[in-house]
C-alpha cells in the first residue's frame, strides 16, 4: 500500500500545486480544504489522522489576508497558530512528519543581507506574529519530525496573486506605478510544491534534519523589477512600468522592506534550493497567462 500524504489548505494556490506534484509520486494524496477539516479542532484533526493514517502532513492552510489580520488578530491566530499546534500534537501522537508553511513576515524586514534560517525573528505585523507562533508550536512539539518552510512573494496559476494581477493590468493601463523599495524573491508555487514534496520524502526516510528551511527562489528583485519582467514576457514595453515608493500605497499592515531569505539549510541537507526567480517565471508564464485569460473570460486570445 502506498504511503498517504494529507494536504491541508488543499483548495488554495499552493495546496493545489502540492497535490499536482504528488500526482506524479507513488503516494496516496488526501486533499483537505477548510470545509473538510478545521485544523484548529483537536477532535477533527485526531479523527482525520486516525482514519487516513498519513506518513506526512503538509499544512498549506493559513490566514493570508495580511491587512485584515491587523483588526482580526484572534481569528488569524486560530488558523496560523492554534491550527499548527493542534496538527503538531496529533502528528506527535501518530508518528507523522509535519511540513508547516510559514512566511518572511516573521522577520522585521530591515536586514541588508539575506536572512539565514536561524536569524532572530521580529515580526512587525499581526500576520507575522501569528505565523511565528505557529512555527514555534510545531518546532516545540515536533523537535525531530517538524519542518517549517518559510516562503514569500508567492504566485501561481491557481488563484489571485501579484503576477496575474500585473498581467491583467497590462491590458488595461497605459502605465503602472509599482513599488521599488521592497525587495524580495518572487516564488512560483509549483517550485515550492516540488521542494515540499522532496523534503517530505527525505524527512520520511530520516535523511534530513528537522527544523527551518527557506522555500524561496534564488536571486532577488523589487515589485517594480518583477513587474518589468512580466511586461517583457508579455511583449509589452517595460518602460510603461514606473517606480514608486511604499508611501504611495499605505496599508494597515506594514510590508517588510527586505524579504530576501538565505537557503544554506538546503545545501547542508544535501538538497538543491529553488532556482533563480527569472527562470521560474519564464517557465510559469504560459500557465499564468492562460489562467488569467480564462478568469477574464478572454478565451479567444
Amino acid at each position: 500500500m502506498s504511503p498517504v500524504w494529507l494536504v491541508t489548505g488543499a483548495a488554495g494556490m499552493l495546496g493545489r500545486d502540492v497535490l499536482a506534484r504528488l500526482a506524479g509520486e507513488s503516494v496516496t494524496a488526501v486533499a483537505a480544504n477548510r470545509v473538510a477539516l478545521d485544523i484548529a479542532d483537536p477532535a477533527l484533526v485526531r479523527a482525520a489522522l486516525e482514519f487516513h493514517r498519513p506518513a506526512v502532513v503538509v499544512n498549506c492552510a493559513a490566514w493570508t489576508a495580511v491587512d485584515d489580520a491587523e483588526s482580526q488578530e484572534e481569528a488569524a491566530l486560530r488558523v496560523n497558530a492554534t491550527g499548527p499546534e493542534v496538527l503538531a500534537a496529533a502528528c506527535r501522537e501518530h508518528g507523522v512528519v509535519l511540513l508547516q508553511v510559514s512566511t518572511d513576515y516573521v522577520f522585521a524586514g530591515d536586514a541588508g543581507k539575506p536572512y539565514p534560517e536561524d536569524a532572530a525573528a521580529g515580526p512587525r505585523s499581526a500576520y507575522g506574529r501569528t505565523k511565528l507562533a505557529g512555527e514555534r508550536a510545531v518546532l516545540h512539539t515536533l523537535p525531530d519530525t517538524g519542518y517549517v518552510v518559510r516562503t514569500a512573494w508567492l504566485y501561481g496559476a491557481y488563484g489571485p496573486n501579484f503576477a496575474r494581477t500585473m498581467i491583467k493590468l497590462e491590458g488595461v493601463k497605459d502605465t503602472l506605478d509599482v513599488v521599488d523599495d521592497q525587495r524580495g524573491q518572487p516564488t512560483w508555487t509549483a517550485d515550492l510544491a516540488d521542494r515540499l514534496v522532496r523534503l517530505g520524502q527525505a524527512a520520511s526516510a530520516g535523511a534530513v534534519p528537522a527544523g527551518i528551511y527557506h522555500g524561496t527562489s534564488g536571486g532577488q528583485t523589487t515589485w517594480f523589477g518583477f513587474t518589468r519582467e512580466i511586461f517583457r514576457l508579455l511583449g509589452a514595453d517595460p518602460a510603461r512600468v514606473r517606480p514608486t515608493t511604499s508611501d504611495a500605497f499605505v496599508r494597515p499592515a506594514p510590508r517588510p522592506a527586505f524579504s530576501v531569505l538565505g537557503h544554506d539549510r538546503w545545501t547542508a541537507a544535501g538538497m538543491e534550493p529553488i532556482r533563480d526567480w527569472r527562470a521560474a517565471l519564464a517557465e510559469a508564464f504560459p500557465a499564468l497567462l492562460a489562467a488569467e485569460r480564462r478568469s477574464s473570460g478572454d478565451l479567444a486570445l
